[in-house]
């Protein structure tokens, strides 16, 4: 599959501005969160955003992940579409070594975001996260050849992306019922928000604070 029907290309571009974790890295934590959940819309997005301390990507990035989550949450509830299901990594004309660390960021962030749904794992499925894992902790330099080279990296990509189709069979809930944000509207403001609300009322009561007449000003510095 190529970069263009992939969707790296517009994941690059649409988050090329936006640096806190990998496009890749991204796309998993989607994914783990879609195996569990509902599609969230953008107030939900924003409500995950805040809460894992992660800066809100710009309008047209975060409608971009709504729109893949959302089409990623269907494809997974489908048993047969399910399956055509692909991690969002660079194609064969990229390096190696660039294949092996966005696959290795993938599994990552899916990792994360599954942890955040708090699912009960069975002894099996336990097992197949205890893989991922490890995929997820691959060490790999830029000048490094990769141990298995292409053969390993295709059985490790296959592995991995069958990870949430295994997974995706639990009854789905809503983003808002995760541990991490349960209690909180989705669309409660931002605790930097909040403080800037309060500065701003702060700075509108002195502004308003009425002015002792003049006279009493003066009297008041003349005792009788």
């Amino acid at each position: 599959m190529n970069d263009n029907i992939s969707g790296w290309n517009d994941w690059s571009s649409a988050f090329a501005d936006w640096t806190d974790i990998s496009i890749s890295e991204l796309h998993g934590l989607m994914t783990g969160i879609m195996t569990v959940c509902h599609a969230p819309d953008m107030a939900g997005w924003q409500a995950l955003f805040s809460e894992l301390s992660l800066s809100e990507p710009d309008e047209s990035a975060l409608t971009l992940l709504t729109e893949e989550a959302e089409d990623t949450s269907f494809q997974l509830k489908d048993k047969d579409d399910a399956y055509a299901y692909t991690p969002l990594v660079p194609d064969d004309e990229h390096d190696l070594y660039e294949r092996v660390l966005a696959l290795k960021n993938w599994s990552s962030g899916f990792m994360t975001g599954f942890g955040m749904t708090s699912s009960t794992l069975s002894s099996e499925e336990n097992e197949m996260l205890a893989d991922l894992s490890k995929i997820a902790s691959i060490r790999i330099n830029p000048d490094d050849e990769f141990d298995g080279g292409e053969e390993a990296y295709l059985h490790l990509y296959e592995f991995a992306r069958m990870i949430p189709v295994s997974l995706a069979t639990r009854q789905r809930k809503h983003v808002k019922e995760l541990p991490l944000i349960a209690g909180l509207p989705l669309d409660a403001k931002t605790a930097t928000e909040v403080a800037q609300e309060r500065e701003q009322m702060r700075e509108q009561e002195r502004v308003n604070k009425p002015i002792p007449p003049v006279v009493d000003a003066m009297n008041s510095h003349r005792p009788s």
